[in-house]
This record gives C-alpha cells, structure tokens and sequence, in this order.
C-alpha cells in the first residue's frame, strides 16, 4: 500500500509541475518504482489526480490574466515565447489534441492549459484529454523504470539502483536543458 505521505507527495509534484514547477513527477514516480509496480503505478494516479487539479488552476488563472502567466512562464528554465507561441498554433490547427500529443514532446503541459484557455476552447474536453495525455507517459516511464529495476535487483543493491536513478535523471536534465537552452538561443530551428 501507498503510505499517505508518498500520495500527498505525487499529487503535490503533478500539481506544481502542472503550474510553475519544471521537474516533471516521472522524477518521484519512477523513484517509487524501485519499490514495487503496484505503489508506483498508484503514484500515478496521484500524480495525474494534482496534474489535472494544477492544470486547472493554470487555466483559469489564463482565463484572467494570459499575460502575467505568460511572464511567470518565460522566466522558468526551458520555456520561452516561442514555444508558446508555438503551443498556441498547434491548438490553433489541430484543437485540443495538441494537449494530448504535445507533452509526450518535452512541451510542458502548463504551456497547453495556459494557451487552450486564452484561446476560450471547452475546459471539459481540455480535462478528459488530460487524463490520458498525463497518465500515459506516468505509467509509461514508471512501468520502463519498474522493468529494469527488475532486471538489476539481483546484480545492483536498492541504493545503487536508486544512485543510477538519480544519475540518470540529472543526465535527461542536463541535456534537456540544453538542448532548450539551445533552441531559445536559435541553434535549433
């Protein structure tokens, strides 16, 4: 079973992501993973559950006041005008499947809630596209991190294991930072 603390902890983590944070709970999720399946994949369901709440927030904060979050938003590492920009024109062309396909990108979610919701689309279908575009990529990275603490349980102990982890989520950071940094700088198109 999930103790109430590592509940509170996955929905409080999908929530700040889903508002102003810009570590993503796969993080925590797949850290629960070195537990167990089970306590994970309901981790992901926490997760999801401050995902959706924090998406909400974010949308109707945009409904009131687009601007001032799209200035929170340009100062947070990895994010700037022109990926919202861009986030703007994929709900422009393609409607709110953009919010399931654009996180499994690297395109913060936040971006989706913020632009979906200036640009007035149904807060409802928003909601029930969130489930799954979350939850997806929850389950999916849990479940790979869960597979291949499998593998290494006999040959590695809890806390290497946990060491790699963390290892290679500073490494996905590090790069994804500047891969971002290098975009913004306009050395990606």
């Amino acid at each position: 079973m999930l103790s109430p603390l590592r509940k509170a902890l996955a929905f409080l983590w999908g929530f700040a992501e889903a508002t102003v944070f810009f570590i993503v709970p796969d993080v925590v999720l797949s850290w629960f993973a070195l537990q167990g399946l089970r306590r994970a994949l309901v981790a992901c369901l926490f997760a999801l559950l401050g995902a959706v709440v924090g998406g909400s927030v974010t949308w109707l904060v945009a409904r009131n006041d687009p601007d001032a979050l799209r200035s929170i938003f340009v100062s947070l590492p990895a994010i700037d005008i022109a990926m919202i920009a861009d986030v703007r024109r994929q709900l422009q062309t393609d409607g709110l499947m953009a919010v399931f396909f654009g996180p499994l990108t690297g395109t913060p979610y936040k971006i989706y809630a913020l632009e979906a919701a200036d640009l007035k689309l149904n807060y409802a279908v928003f909601l029930l596209i969130s489930i799954p575009a979350r939850l997806i990529r929850f389950v999916l990275v849990t479940s790979l991190v869960a597979g291949f603490n499998r593998l290494l349980e006999g040959r590695l102990s809890l806390s290497s294991r946990r060491a790699s982890l963390l290892v290679c989520w500073a490494a996905f950071y590090a790069w994804y930072f500047h891969l971002m940094g290098a975009a913004q700088a306009g050395g990606l198109s």
